[in-house]
């Protein structure tokens, strides 16, 4: 299966805006794809803490 290229996932982005957008919202969605990937990324890659590990670290109870 072949990858999307990044032009082809922009596209289905901007159709996916409401016809009013604005060049904010269209920022505002690239930037909320690329920290969801980015975290997908990280998971997968094993660069995760457990949120036990960080709640303590915070001194907050579980």
């Amino acid at each position: 299966m072949a990858i999307p290229s990044i032009k082809e996932e922009a596209r289905k982005l901007v159709e996916k805006l409401p016809e009013n957008s604005t060049w904010e919202d269209l920022v505002h969605e690239i930037y909320v794809r690329q920290a969801v990937e980015a975290g997908l990324a990280d998971s997968q890659a094993g660069r995760t803490t457990d949120v036990e590990q960080v709640r303590s670290s915070f001194g907050l109870s579980a």
